[in-house]
């Protein structure tokens, strides 16, 4: 849906400290062009070779924030135990948090909580389905204005699959 994810480990300060990670994705980009335009290849190996582990980790870790142009406006967390870096940071800047709660899970800090199990690879591909298919409804709309808050129907909530 073209937003922005993280599906590695959180780096600490990836939104409160999103100066100093803007630095790090201009680096991945340089990296990146750098890939593309053969400058890899002039390089000696040990040289391609360390530059080419230095974009593969960058890659990992803030590959799926590159595109994004500053702060999100709401924060959708799987795990919110395994996240609770991210929540916390969510929280200090006033960023809503949107997460699916286990039984075995903490809701503090998550501000719309989805009861379900976070556990199950089917389950998660349904939750993050759901909310990806609502974004790319949204901005087929022509997006939410800024104080606005999109629903999901319930004739729409009624129809998604259940995690059993």
């Amino acid at each position: 849906s073209g937003q922005p994810f993280v599906n590695h480990r959180w780096l600490g300060g990836m939104l409160t400290n999103y100066k100093t990670i803007r630095q790090s994705i201009r680096r991945y980009r340089d990296l990146e062009a750098q890939s593309k335009d053969g400058t890899f290849d002039k390089l000696t190996k040990k040289e391609a070779l360390e530059r080419t582990r230095e974009m593969d980790k960058l890659e990992r870790s803030i590959g799926g924030i590159k595109d994004m142009g500053g702060l999100p406006d709401a924060l959708f967390v799987i795990d919110v135990d395994h996240e609770r870096i991210a929540i916390k940071e969510a929280n200090k800047l006033g960023i809503p948090v949107i997460g699916v709660v286990d039984t075995n899970s903490n809701p503090d800090g998550v501000d719309f909580v989805i009861p379900g199990n976070d556990d199950a690879i089917r389950a998660i591909q349904i939750y993050v389905k759901a909310v990806a298919d609502t974004c790319l409804e949204s901005a087929q709309a022509g997006g939410a204005g800024a104080d606005e808050f999109v629903e999901v129907s319930e004739e729409a909530a009624g129809t998604a699959p259940t995690a059993e």
